[in-house]
């Protein structure tokens, strides 16, 4: 009888690894330990097994690509966005991964079209709400997938995020520091806590529970785009507070029109106002006067979001939760 032909599948049985680490092995695309190595040649020399690259494809069931889920959203700021998604780009091509940009907001149902038709190895995900109906069908995907945000609950998921709670945290903590009794959170647009988006949520938690612990007086406010709208926002809030001292901007695209609004009004900052903004460094330095600021670090985030993929492409188990921690930088806004 005619021996059977010897798949990649067979030899990562034989050697007792992942199929992933024995195409590794065979196209040197990534490094792996020597003993792993060796392992995985003495089963190749064992079985018998001939490759080539057309049967690892196939053996392997990869495609090389890996989905990004950007569903575009109201309230949402592209400039920001675009640099998450760039920095999962980069990441995918260090690890030999094209991305597959999906950016159509259709929820499970998506999910499910996308590894039904086994177009990609594995699913990021953003925009990620408290309770994400998305998440019930992530757990029962044959195709791993990581989340950059944090739903209510992370249990059998893997979850990479800023730690948004500690970040409105420690803006608090800064302001109190500087002598500031009373302050005020102007954070994400009304839209994205009616979706019960997860970042926004936590920073007005965080945010909250902390001057409240401190013994400080605080509000939190939705905070709109359009410059008239934050103008008047911001000229109630003042005529509310007369002794409101300390603004948390959770806004990218508002941090100008608060700064603007307070000129209009001819307060200072920070002599009559301080200003912190939560943020990407850029749109804090670029500021004027250039602000402290808690950075969103989007390249961070991308780049550990596929790194956490890839791990589970290989097989590993990577932990369901990493939360970045959040560094604030002091300018002259305080």
């Amino acid at each position: 009888m005619r021996k059977g032909v010897v798949t990649i599948s067979d030899v990562a049985r034989h050697a007792g690894v992942s199929v992933s680490t024995v195409s590794y092995v065979l196209s040197g695309k990534r490094t792996i330990s020597p003993g792993t190595q060796k392992r995985v040649l003495e089963s190749i020399h064992a079985l018998g097994f001939q490759p080539h690259a057309g049967a690892r494809s196939l053996a392997s069931n990869r495609s090389s690509t890996i989905a990004l889920v950007l569903p575009l959203r109201q309230g949402m700021h592209l400039p920001v966005l675009m640099q998450f998604a760039t920095a999962v780009v980069m990441s995918a091509r260090q690890h030999e991964h094209d991305v597959l940009l999906v950016t159509a907001d259709e929820g499970a149902a998506g999910l499910r079209r996308l590894a039904g038709r086994a177009i990609v190895d594995g699913l990021v995900l953003m925009d990620v709400e408290m309770h994400d109906s998305r998440v019930p069908t992530l757990r029962g995907l044959d195709r791993p997938s990581v989340l950059i945000g944090l739903p209510a609950d992370n249990e059998g998921l893997t979850c990479v995020d800023l730690d948004f709670h500690r970040a409105g945290a420690l803006c608090v903590e800064h302001l109190a520091t500087m002598g500031h009794g009373e302050v005020a959170l102007l954070g994400a647009p009304q839209v994205v806590y009616e979706r019960d988006t997860g970042f926004a949520h936590r920073t007005r938690d965080g945010f909250l529970e902390t001057a409240h612990r401190l013994g400080v007086g605080a509000v939190a406010r939705p905070c709109e785009s359009d410059p008239s709208v934050v103008a008047a926002a911001v000229k109630s809030l003042l005529d509310e507070r007369p002794g409101l001292s300390g603004l948390v901007v959770h806004n990218e695209e508002a941090v100008t029109h608060v700064l603007a609004a307070l000129r209009e009004l001819g307060r200072v900052v920070p002599r009559d106002v301080a200003v912190v903004a939560i943020c990407p460094d850029d749109v804090a330095e670029r500021s004027s006067p250039p602000l402290s600021s808690v950075q969103i670090p989007a390249e961070a985030l991308g780049r550990r979001a596929v790194e956490l993929l890839m791990a589970k492409l290989d097989g590993q188990t990577p932990p369901e939760l990493t939360l970045l921690p959040p560094v604030l930088t002091g300018r002259f806004s305080v």
